[in-house]
């Protein structure tokens, strides 16, 4: 019974809302001595009373062409799920990340091949858009660390250029890579192994062992194990917010059933697109803080 009341319920708030939506936008629209500011406002207020008449109704719609979505179990699972490729079994994570990674090289190649020739003094078009993304990685790597070299600014475009194409697969309905802690373990330890590699370049192994030993021999051990915790923390911290946001998503279509239309991709916005970008410029910024800590 209460199924039936809500079925004929939205039919009807979809039918009442989009009708009155409609009405109203058309009356203001025929107004000429109402004020411009007062106008838009109310203009908004009939633009949203019409697309949530809209909504209801396509959700009805689609219900009535395509049936009710049983409800599933929620469960999410750390590990990314494994799939048979020749007769082997292998994480999605590999699999994507190599597509990814693929996708990333053709451009690249298609960069160097199409672009890099007709580069000119004058940049226009796609010469404007490499030269600003370039410069930024640079001027930022180098307000953070310093010079040391031009291969620290090319590793962090990069793995911001990786990171974000990790993200743009999860609007696509693939799990991102770096909601995997494998995935987001390695890159961690590539950044450990930057954060040694540059301390023992500007003050030798000695030099760097004896930093751990500042400002007494006592804290030497602490240091160790504070070094050692660098790579966890950067993995867990990447693979906790990537999977929170991933979980989240997951829970509003989850709830949401046959309704998620429209409002689930206008949130995706900011779990898919925006709030990767934050994570990648967290990730980027902690690498070159501890590179700079290790070669001060």
């Amino acid at each position: 019974m209460l199924g039936i009341i809500m079925n004929y319920g939205l039919w009807a708030v979809g039918i009442v809302l989009t009708v009155a939506g409609w009405l109203f936008r058309r009356g203001l629209s025929r107004r000429t001595d109402a004020e411009p500011k007062d106008l838009k406002k109310k203009k908004i207020g009939a633009n949203i009373l019409l697309i949530v008449g809209l909504w209801c109704l396509t959700e009805r719609i689609l219900q009535l062409l395509f049936g009710t979505k049983e409800a599933e179990a929620f469960s999410v699972s750390i590990w990314a799920p494994r799939m048979q490729i020749g007769g082997i079994t292998i994480s999605s994570t590999v699999v994507v990340t190599w597509a990814v990674m693929a996708v990333v090289f053709v451009l690249a190649l298609l960069i160097r091949i199409f672009v890099i020739p007709r580069m000119t003094d004058e940049p226009h078009g796609i010469q404007n858009v490499l030269e600003i993304c370039v410069e930024f990685a640079c001027k930022y790597t180098h307000s953070s660390v310093g010079d040391l070299g031009t291969g620290l600014p090319a590793y962090i475009f990069t793995i911001a250029l990786f990171m974000v194409g990790c993200a743009a697969v999860e609007l696509l309905g693939i799990r991102a890579p770096t909601s995997d802690i494998t995935m987001t373990f390695a890159m961690a330890l590539i950044t450990f192994f930057l954060i040694n590699y540059y301390g023992i370049k500007k003050k030798g192994v000695l030099g760097r062992i004896k930093t751990l030993a500042e400002p007494t021999p006592v804290v030497f051990p602490i240091e160790v194990v504070s070094q050692l915790a660098v790579p966890v923390s950067l993995a867990c911290r990447l693979f906790g917010n990537m999977l929170g946001g991933m979980i989240v998503m997951d829970l509003l279509y989850s709830a949401m059933s046959n309704a998620a239309i429209g409002f689930p991709s206008v949130l995706g916005l900011y779990f898919n697109v925006f709030h990767p970008l934050i994570q990648t410029y967290i990730f980027i910024t902690l690498t070159l803080t501890f590179i700079r800590e290790a070669a001060d």
